[in-house]
């Protein structure tokens, strides 16, 4: 969920901080802190001196992988009748779960809509 927040942040303004991040998430600055300091120590961010955060190119890829699955997961459950609010919630969650083949074939699915 982090990496995916900052990619949207980062598409919508040229800087993002941990506190852009807290905000966006409704979590503590701590709780982010933390996450960003293992997600550092990962690979997958890079923090600049004035605590500017970038996705690496492993986050970056990481983070467009689950992008690409949160939006066709919530797309596809709304074209079963699921509200937004809830497709967007329940995709959340099943976009980290999902096999890759079942992934592939709601992919595949959509494209036939």
């Amino acid at each position: 969920m982090y990496l995916e927040t900052i990619l949207i942040l980062s598409q919508n303004q040229t800087e993002v901080r941990a506190i852009d991040i807290a905000q966006e998430m409704n979590f503590s600055k701590p709780s982010v802190s933390r996450a960003m300091k293992i997600l550092k120590e990962g690979g997958f961010i890079d923090i600049d001196e004035k605590g500017h955060i970038s996705l690496t190119k492993n986050g970056l890829d990481t983070a467009n992988k689950m992008y690409e699955r949160h939006t066709n997961i919530s797309t596809y459950l709304m074209k079963l009748g699921v509200s937004e609010d809830v497709a967007v919630e329940d995709a959340c969650r099943i976009e980290h779960i999902i096999s890759e083949e079942s992934f592939e074939a709601i992919k595949k699915h959509l494209q036939t809509l």
